[in-house]
């Protein structure tokens, strides 16, 4: 049985979770496009799994239905958050490398 939220994760099997969708996002150059639509998606995260149903076939085509933990992630009010931080430092990185 897998967990159903990220909070259910061990912390570094969740910090992992986060670095491989975080990854995922900037291999796509999808970087700003996902910080800002998840800053913009604050207001409907209590809809919480609700929502991830509706992005289901989204994620399973950017990540290849391969990741399972990545619904849990953003189904987090903290792994959003935890999410949207390792964005933005994975951004400043390009930026900086430049």
């Amino acid at each position: 049985m897998s967990p159903s939220s990220a909070e259910e994760f061990p912390d570094d099997q969740r910090n992992e979770l986060v670095e491989q969708v975080a990854r995922e996002i900037q291999l796509r150059g999808l970087t700003t496009s996902a910080v800002h639509f998840l800053h913009a998606s604050r207001p409907y995260r209590p809809l919480g799994a609700n929502a991830m149903l509706f992005f289901d076939p989204v994620l399973r085509s950017l990540f290849g239905g391969e990741m399972a933990g990545a619904s849990a992630i953003l189904a987090d009010d903290d792994g959003i958050e935890q999410l949207i931080e390792r964005l933005e430092e994975l951004d400043e990185e390009i930026t900086w490398d430049a």
